[in-house]
């Protein structure tokens, strides 16, 4: 059997769909699996044993917006994709479930129209899958899966999950990893402002633990917070721009990762590392997977998960003592 799976975006959200690929092995390994992706996320799949092949598609313009002109011309590429026995849109979005039907296949899977992040989606697939949209994102993409494949993938299993990210082990500057010390990775930027735990608390908690710390940055916004950091707390290293490569290997060397809902942070959940996700304006019990060593910390707002308000900045009111106090638990650990 051959498959094809679509998650074009984002960082994290690719992360949190390809758990699936050790549970499509382990229960049937002789599936043949590629994946459809945003060539800016390419990296992250290039390296992985159970995929076979990275189809790239480009479907946003210069200013990172998605384009329909070019969504149009990419959809004669993804006509030479395949054929394949099922495309599976785990996605649910109008772009890509245009792309899986694209995709010649004798059936396309995905999210009914309850279920998926643009109901409209649904029309484009000639099989759905019905699940609430409010619950964890890993467990609905666990539970496509095994819709599609007839399996009964357990609680326990997903929870005691193989860490599933892989590098090319090319060479990466490690001189800021201690070897005498804890290492502890901050993550200031996300997405969007709402999404950010401010620099000036980091900065902070890095004064309260005896460890190594370090910062990441991805833009030159999110370098300015990092460089406030340091200015701040002057001991702290300042790495240089990674790339989804040498961001896997980093955290893959770290003691515990603290950021926001974005895709570094998540990668630490899928490394089996030890982490610390900081939640405000978007859902935690949806948007992260707690484990005894994954651990969310949540702001007291109400957060709608069908429309996320950006003015929700109370993941600033989350205190740096709480965060101190989980960190030292994992680091004893």
């Amino acid at each position: 059997m051959k498959i094809a799976i679509v998650k074009l975006s984002a960082l994290g959200d690719i992360v949190h769909a390809m758990v699936v690929l050790q549970f499509i092995k382990k229960n049937n390994p002789e599936v043949i699996i590629d994946w459809v992706v945003d060539e800016n996320f390419c990296e992250l799949l290039n390296y992985h044993p159970h995929i076979n092949k990275v189809h790239k598609v480009k479907i946003k313009n210069s200013k990172n917006k998605t384009s329909f002109f070019l969504l149009l011309s990419e959809l004669k590429k993804v006509r030479k994709f395949g054929p394949y026995d099922a495309v599976i849109d785990m996605q649910g979005l109008i772009k890509s479930a245009i792309i899986s039907r694209f995709i010649p296949s004798r059936l396309t899977l995905g999210f009914d129209k309850t279920s998926a992040r643009e109901p409209l989606a649904a029309l484009f697939y000639n099989k759905t899958f019905k699940i609430d949209y409010e619950k964890n994102v890993i467990e609905r993409n666990i539970k496509l899966i095994d819709f599609m494949f007839n399996f009964n993938i357990s609680d326990e299993e997903i929870y005691n999950k193989i860490p599933f990210l892989y590098s090319s082990k090319q060479y990466l500057n490690t001189n800021n990893v201690s070897i005498s010390k804890k290492n502890i990775l901050l993550i200031p930027g996300a997405s969007h402002k709402s999404k950010r735990y401010p620099a000036s608390k980091l900065a902070n908690l890095s004064t309260l633990i005896d460890a190594n710390f370090l910062v990441i940055w991805g833009n030159n916004e999110e370098k300015l917070l990092a460089d406030k950091i340091k200015k701040i707390s002057p001991s702290i290293n300042v790495c240089n721009k990674l790339s989804i490569n040498e961001l896997i290997l980093l955290i893959s060397k770290v003691d515990l990762v603290i950021g926001p809902d974005t895709g570094p942070t998540h990668i630490s959940w899928a490394l089996n590392i030890p982490s610390i996700v900081l939640f405000g304006s978007t859902p935690g019990y949806r948007n992260s997977y707690a484990t005894k060593i994954n651990h969310i910390i949540q702001s007291n707002s109400k957060v709608n998960p069908f429309q996320i308000d950006k003015n929700d900045y109370s993941i600033q009111n989350i205190d740096v003592k709480k965060i101190l106090k989980v960190s030292e638990e994992l680091l004893s650990q």
